[in-house]
Order: structure tokens, then C-alpha cells, then sequence
């Protein structure tokens, strides 16, 4: 089990705010436990909160009518979801599953709408989140819409050296199936692709571990 004010002083969300803050915040989560592949919520669910992932991840994802998934965000330790459709009181526009066995924490809407109304700089907080999630969501279309499946990875494989710090080695942190989805195409394509990159000598495959041997040319697709 995770300490609730360490892990809320950790976050993105509420980094930063002051210690008296953070108990007020704590006091407001409930905890709740989801097997590997439970459902958090689906499309279309009312939001009577959101939630911040404590332990394991989440897939945040959509299905088209046809049943094809497409991933839109994994989250994992000290990263909130489902929080805009509790600000503007619409549905969940997506669906939420565990993909690992997790323990989350849960935010009543309107108790947190309250403490944010008498906390400005709990406002300015769920103002950069928001906005930064528009960045990553406003790039993850542009990619989708506008490259080819190589240079969607190539730009998944920078973006992985700068969250985990190291532009020589990334981990890929979902299976290559899911990542798949996340890049809009199937497990044989991103196979072939990766398999055409190593070739190429722009990387080094060997499990979940991606060793960059041309950056740059990466950076470039």
C-alpha cells in the first residue's frame, strides 16, 4: 500500500502545494483495488469523480464499431484520468481498464469541484495538467492523421527517452500489441517496422529494452 500524501505530493497534479492542502486532498480520496483487465469505467458512464493511478496502469481507450481498439493513454503511478468530464458534468468520453493489478485513488466530483472553488492554487494545477494533456493529445492526433506508421514510432521512441531520461536506452513500458494500438496499427506492421529500424542500425531490439543507436536520424522521421 502507498502512502496518499506522498504519492499527492509526487504527482503532477498537486506537486507543489502546500502540506495543509494536501491532507485536505487526502482526506477527499477513497482507494479502490482492480484485479489485471477489471474496467474502471466505460464510454458514455457518468463521472462522479476521477481518479489517480497509486499502483500498476491504466489503458485508456476507445473501440469502434467495427471492435477495433484504439489506445489513446497509459497511465501509470501519480497520473490522474477521467478528470475532464467532471469539470464540465458530461459522460466519459472513453473507457478505462486495469492492464496490471492496481490500486487507484478516487475523487468525488463535487466535493473536489468545492475545495478547488475555495483554493485558487489547486485550480492553476488542474489548469497545466489540462493544458498539457491538450499538447500530448493535440500531438498523438497530429501523428496519427498525418505520418506514417515509422515515423509514429520513431516519435513514441523519443518521447520515451525523454520521460525515462536516457537517450541511449528506453524501455518500452506496454506490450508491443498494445503499443501497436497506441500507434493506430497492427502487431505484424510495428513488427516489420521494428525489425526495418534495426536493420536500418536506428536501434537494437531485445525484449522490451530499445537501445538508440541514431538518435538524431530518429528525431528527424
Amino acid at each position: 500500500m502507498f502512502d496518499k500524501k506522498q504519492l499527492l505530493a509526487e504527482s503532477i497534479l498537486f506537486k507543489g502545494l502546500s502540506p495543509t492542502l494536501l491532507k485536505q486532498i487526502a482526506e477527499l480520496a477513497s482507494i479502490k483495488k482492480f484485479q489485471r483487465d477489471e474496467s474502471i469505467f466505460f464510454e458514455g458512464d457518468k463521472a462522479t469523480g476521477f481518479y489517480m493511478v497509486g499502483q500498476g496502469r491504466v489503458k485508456i481507450y476507445k473501440m469502434s464499431l467495427n471492435g477495433k481498439e484504439q489506445i489513446l493513454h497509459i497511465f501509470g503511478r501519480g497520473e490522474p484520468f477521467g478528470e475532464v468530464p467532471v469539470f464540465h458534468g458530461n459522460p466519459f468520453p472513453a473507457n478505462a481498464i486495469s492492464i496490471e493489478s492496481s490500486t487507484m485513488l478516487f475523487f468525488p466530483r463535487q466535493s473536489f469541484i468545492d475545495l478547488i472553488n475555495s483554493t485558487p492554487s489547486l485550480a492553476l494545477s488542474m489548469l497545466a495538467v489540462l493544458s498539457m494533456r491538450l499538447r500530448r493529445f493535440a500531438a498523438q492526433i497530429e501523428s496519427l492523421s498525418l505520418k506514417e506508421v515509422p515515423a509514429r514510432l520513431a516519435a513514441h521512441l523519443i518521447y520515451l527517452t525523454e520521460e525515462q531520461k536516457n537517450t541511449t536506452l528506453v524501455t518500452l513500458d506496454i506490450p508491443k500489441g498494445q503499443l501497436a494500438s497506441l500507434l493506430g496499427t497492427s502487431p505484424e506492421t510495428l513488427s516489420r517496422i521494428f525489425t526495418k529500424m534495426s536493420n536500418e542500425g536506428l536501434i537494437k531490439v531485445s525484449g522490451k529494452k530499445i537501445k538508440i543507436l541514431n538518435y538524431d536520424t530518429l528525431l528527424e522521421r
